[in-house]
């Protein structure tokens, strides 16, 4: 996959505000403080386009950027240890909940996990929602970098063994910051998820 354009349309509340334009979207998730934003403006050669924050939690709407003017990125709101009320956390989870369950032009979830931690007890529990709600998952492993090339299978291992992943089912291993496994997410999105029809390749 090429992305040859990357375009901010809004951000949303709700799905019912989500765009009606029938075009695919590809969303990401992942808890607080995991790096999605910094990987979608790597993705997409596009430095600024998502938020990007110190602050765990920041991204609290659903983003949605157009790709190639043919489907969408959507960046979801972090879950997990997020400096929130918890109020305000119900309302997220609430959030993300109704995009996986409404939005009807979700095609896949590129559901990103820090190499450096142990799967959190959302992280399994998102995964298993996915599951139950039939929605192909691509798992990646982000900040690999911060992590020494001898000790990253290790940590796969246990990222594998506590999501109860198969083998089979591969966790690309990504670094926003040192640029390395850009291009086969981008080509693992475009095997998994990218219908024929879009002509993205």
């Amino acid at each position: 996959m090429k992305i040859l354009s990357a375009t901010f349309i809004k951000s949303c509340t709700n799905v019912s505000q989500l765009p009606s334009d029938g075009l695919p979207q590809i969303a990401f998730c992942g808890r607080s403080n995991c790096g999605k934003s910094s990987l979608l403006n790597v993705l997409t050669s596009r430095r600024g386009l998502a938020k990007v924050s110190r602050t765990p939690g920041r991204t609290q709407l659903i983003n949605l950027f157009l790709i190639n003017e043919k489907f969408y990125f959507v960046d979801l709101p972090g879950f997990g240890f997020a400096r929130v009320t918890r109020k305000k956390k119900e309302e997220l989870g609430e959030m993300i909940t109704a995009y996986v369950q409404q939005a009807p032009e979700l095609i896949g979830m590129v559901s990103l996990l820090d190499i450096r931690h142990k799967p959190s007890v959302q992280d399994r529990i998102m995964d298993e929602f996915l599951i139950e709600e039939e929605i192909p998952v691509l798992h990646v492993a982000t900040k690999s970098d911060k992590v020494g090339s001898s000790k990253r299978e290790k940590h796969l291992k246990i990222i594998r063994e506590t999501l109860k992943l198969e083998k089979s089912n591969p966790i690309i291993k990504v670094s926003s910051l040192k640029y390395t496994g850009i291009k086969e997410l981008l080509r693992a999105i475009d095997e998994n998820f990218v219908r024929p029809d879009l002509e993205v390749s």
